[in-house]
């Protein structure tokens, strides 16, 4: 039988990431998506939401765990590593978690008449499979991959202890942006290979991962007049243009081998957004510059007005002065964007947050979106 879980957020949440997976594998059926894990109930949910909270309260010989929970049988996942079933309980999760710290490495957990049990380790799993992540004590993500195979895992919901945010994917606070509306993970925007365009996604996953802050700017292609809210020289532009995403993404081949080039590429381009300044690619993930210092532009005057929203369920807009949202890459990507209004700014913050900035035609004014919660 299933233990009777204790931690409250748990039994909040968990029928809230029931309908989620319903929802979301009625709509992946309906599109014919195949080998889909199935959908968890409310209880299996909160048991393992349950077991991985208290588990990342614990240390195993001084160490917090960092572990990452899938719901699925060992005939789902690719290559599994099984062993012989361990119960699903803090102590048993502690002592396997130094497995399993490498990224992309699961502990698959299924069930039986007794309650939950790990039989192994996945690494390769089926789309929309519930995974619970432990980032650091207290601090769980619930996700899944996503329908289409590609890119960052879509977040759910996030809990810190006592306070719980559940991930907003097609939030209403968006709609007067829609340049924006590509980072919901309920609105990625379609190629012509049928595959979602998430690449801007997942350049925001590298920048946070590197840790050291960093500011992209989304300019329209076969522009120069984003050049005039920066200071020049250029410090460091690409002659000739990278285009190894763009390239990347009109190849006809294997969709492996597509998802590899295209991570590859994003990988490349991500790496500059370390250096000290802003880096500049198009809309169609050229790569122009990088070192760059913005500017206010002559004919411009200064950003004072700006939204600040969030894609989480019950979050309240925020109008506010750009100083008021952050450093120096903050005011400078409010500025760029309030001075290019058909450009985007993404900033990576040093303690982790994210935002991206676009222009509102309905407000008339900045509209920042922090995406951390998407993120983790």
């Amino acid at each position: 039988m299933l233990s009777e879980p204790t931690y409250l957020a748990a039994r909040v949440v968990a029928p809230m990431i029931e309908t989620h997976f319903a929802r979301h594998h009625g709509a992946a059926v309906a599109q014919d998506t195949n080998a889909l894990a199935s959908p968890p109930s409310v209880h299996l949910v909160e048991a393992m939401i349950d077991a991985a909270f208290w588990a990342s309260l614990r240390r195993e010989e001084g160490h917090p765990p960092k572990i990452s929970l899938a719901l699925l049988e060992p005939g789902q996942a690719t290559q599994p590593v099984v062993f012989n079933k361990r119960r699903l309980i803090p102590y048993n999760l502690l002592k396997l978690a130094p497995a399993v710290e490498l990224p992309g490495i699961h502990l698959g957990v299924w069930y039986d008449e007794e309650g939950l049990y790990v039989w192994g380790t996945a690494t390769g799993i089926p789309p929309l499979c519930l995974v619970i992540e432990v980032i650091e004590p207290g601090l769980l993500v619930v996700k899944h991959p996503r329908a289409d195979g590609f890119g960052k895992f879509v977040n759910v919901a996030i809990l810190r202890g006592d306070q719980l945010q559940l991930v907003d994917a097609e939030s209403a606070a968006m709609d007067d942006c829609p340049a924006l509306q590509a980072f919901l993970p309920g609105r990625s925007l379609p190629t012509t290979t049928g595959e979602t365009d998430n690449v801007l996604g997942e350049l925001a996953t590298v920048m946070r991962a590197h840790g050291r802050g960093g500011l992209v700017l989304v300019v329209p292609p076969n522009s120069k007049q984003w050049q005039e809210s920066i200071v020049q020289p250029i410090t460091y532009p690409v002659l000739p243009a990278y285009i190894g995403i763009a390239e990347g993404r009109q190849q006809e081949q294997a969709k492996w081998k597509w998802r590899e080039e295209i991570q590859r590429a994003i990988g490349i381009v991500g790496g500059f957004t370390a250096v000290d300044g802003a880096t500049v690619i198009t809309r169609d993930y050229h790569l122009l510059a990088f070192g760059v210092k913005v500017a206010r532009a002559e004919t411009s005057v200064p950003v004072d007005k700006m939204v600040l929203t969030e894609p989480v369920v019950d979050s309240v807009a925020r109008y506010l002065h750009p100083a008021q949202n952050g450093g120096t890459r903050h005011l400078a990507a409010a500025q760029f964007v309030y001075d290019q209004r058909d450009a985007l700014a993404l900033v990576a913050s040093q303690d982790g947050y994210f935002t991206v900035f676009a222009w509102s035609e309905t407000l008339q004014m900045v509209h920042a979106h922090r995406i951390d919660v998407l993120l983790l």
